[in-house]
């Protein structure tokens, strides 16, 4: 049976806060870490019923790049969604939550 490994590693201040954070996979064609801003991790506790999130960013990541990406991510969950149960008015839902984010997003913007 084939592994893959997923390996993150986070940097932190003199206060526990994010300052740098790289992540490697193995199967990544670049071979090495790369950087990334932010990770928003979901695992699912089968035995709890429940989730367990881990969400970090970088203490320097712009507002409104971690705004963007939580969107972002709602709109790649929404397609999982689609594409593993093929639940089209919980992906349609979710997509819709998007669009309305991003709308919020170009007002505040405007402002």
């Amino acid at each position: 049976m084939k592994k893959s490994e997923i390996k993150f590693v986070v940097e932190l201040d003199s206060e526990n806060i994010p300052d740098k954070i790289k992540w490697d996979a193995t199967d990544s064609p670049q071979g090495n870490l790369s950087e990334a801003k932010a990770i928003s991790l979901n695992i699912w506790d089968q035995k709890q019923q429940s989730t367990m999130r881990i969400d970090l960013w970088e203490k320097d990541m712009p507002v409104d790049e971690m705004k963007r990406f939580f969107i972002e991510a709602i709109g790649g969950m929404a397609e999982t969604v689609k594409t593993s149960t093929g639940d089209d008015f919980m992906a349609d839902e979710m997509h819709a939550l998007c669009r309305k984010l991003v709308k919020h997003l170009e007002n505040l913007n405007k402002q």
